[in-house]
């Protein structure tokens, strides 16, 4: 089997937990720190905009 193939499975699910632990971590800090999300440069709407988005979506 060719190794391409082998390793795309393995890099789509890394991506998809990074994805979501991002995002879970992001809601912590939403919710716990709303100034921090200004301070890594976001808005509130797009913080909440990214926090509701599906862990296949980029």
């Amino acid at each position: 089997m060719n190794d391409t193939f082998a390793s795309a499975p393995r890099s789509i699910i890394a991506t998809w937990s990074e994805r979501i632990r991002f995002r879970w971590n992001l809601e912590k800090m939403a919710k716990a720190n709303p100034h921090l999300i200004e301070d890594i440069g976001l808005t509130r709407r797009q913080a909440e905009a990214e926090i509701a988005k599906r862990f296949w979506q980029a």
